[in-house]
């Protein structure tokens, strides 16, 4: 069966979780696709990710569901948390999804996505860092200072994108938050997340497959040095900013023995996505800081998306593509910060909050579930169904 579009020839740059998911949907759409990844050879650094069901709706569609589950945990609950006290302030299920709620490693979503594309035909080029287009003639430039003409470029290098100044000027902006990531080793935890909530910072914790606990905490700070974007820390520091934390997690933080610390940054969300033939996609279109667990989802989001635009001519396509994606990106990222204040109450405020978080679990935890459909129950392959049929299946 032909392409549901004109075959085009499409170079992404980024072969990270957002550049793969769309590979595999434009190469199953009949597409011809190559991936440009600066780093020389695909590994993803970083530790866990949790795979929400909005996200696994797009990857069970791409034939992804049962390598997740062996690759994955499914997660049964969040537990907000004292992080003074480490008393449970309340539990919220998170197995009554329409798909499974995951705990995985980046590495492995990775290596599965990559093993997907390139059976599907996708052309993955390491070492090759991309540093400018032009995106009225398709051309793609890299630092050896040789180019490539495609049909459509589509931007997924991230929050420090080298394309995304060609379409929005506005640069990336620190957020008052610093983060650090740690992985232990050897722990038995129940399948849960749990958010360990102090005053101005707080700590986020969930299994791994392998024994492993993934780790994220963090802690408000006024500035923060350029040159510090993302390197090792000593775990001290980390120890010393939560001293005052329950037994429970201090415990856990003193069996950190690595550690990274980085900068939260991020920049609004562009009115425009897309020029000529340069389309912007995942965290080059809208980087969200850590406090939904919505950076790859929504990125997995935009590859089935933009994907299925392209049924249409190119400008009407990606014009669909942005319309379509913006206002949810948008309210996704608000719904971040709203949790990131929330996270770090401190007196009056404090209590109240973690009262009335408390009295919904006892009294109407279907509640937190309700709160979270327009996220978590939102499904773009129904609201973009398949159109591809490059292979001659549903995507």
């Amino acid at each position: 069966m032909p392409p549901t579009s004109p075959r085009m020839a499409i170079a992404i740059a980024g072969a990270g979780i957002g550049g793969l998911t769309a590979a595999l949907c434009l190469a199953r759409g009949g597409h011809e696709v190559t991936l440009y990844e600066r780093a020389p050879a695909l590994r993803e650094i970083g530790a866990g990710l949790q795979i929400t069901p909005n996200g696994a709706a797009v990857l069970e569609v791409l034939g992804l569901g049962p390598a997740l589950d062996a690759a994955a945990i499914r997660a049964r609950a969040v537990c907000p948390t004292d992080g003074h006290s480490g008393r449970a302030i309340a539990r919220f299920a998170l197995d009554g999804e329409a798909h499974p709620y995951r705990f995985m490693h980046r590495a492995a979503l990775v290596a599965l996505l990559a093993e997907a594309a390139q059976a599907q035909g996708v052309r993955l080029v390491t070492g090759r860092r991309v540093t400018g287009a032009d995106p009225a003639a398709g051309r793609l430039d890299f630092a050896d200072h040789e180019s490539i003409t495609a049909d459509l470029i589509v931007a997924a290098d991230g929050l420090r994108s080298a394309l995304r100044p060609l379409v929005a000027d506005e640069g990336p902006r620190f957020t008052g938050q610093v983060a650090w990531r740690a992985m232990l080793h050897g722990v038995v935890a129940e399948p849960e997340a749990r958010i360990w909530m102090l005053p101005k910072r707080h700590v986020v914790t969930y299994p791994l497959p392998g024994g492993r606990l993934n780790l994220v905490a963090v802690r408000e700070q006024p500035d923060w040095a350029p040159e510090g974007w993302d390197h090792a820390d000593d775990p001290a520091r980390l120890r010393a900013v939560f001293e005052d934390a329950a037994s429970e997690l201090r415990g856990l933080l003193d069996r950190v023995e690595e550690v990274r610390l980085w900068g939260l940054f991020r920049h609004p969300v562009p009115g425009r996505w897309h020029d000529g033939r340069l389309v912007l996609l995942g965290d080059a279109a809208h980087p969200t800081l850590p406090f939904l667990a919505q950076g790859a989802n929504l990125a997995i989001e935009d590859g089935w998306v933009l994907a299925q635009a392209l049924s249409q001519e190119l400008g009407t396509a990606l014009g669909r593509y942005t319309a379509a994606r913006a206002p949810r990106v948008r309210r996704a990222i608000a719904a971040a910060q709203a949790n990131a204040r929330n996270y770090h109450l401190s007196g009056p405020a404090r209590r109240i909050a973690h009262a009335g978080l408390g009295a919904i679990g006892r009294l109407a935890p279907a509640r937190f579930t309700a709160r979270m459909a327009w996220l978590h129950a939102h499904d773009v392959t129904r609201e973009m169904p398949a159109t591809m049929a490059g292979d001659g299946q549903d995507c």
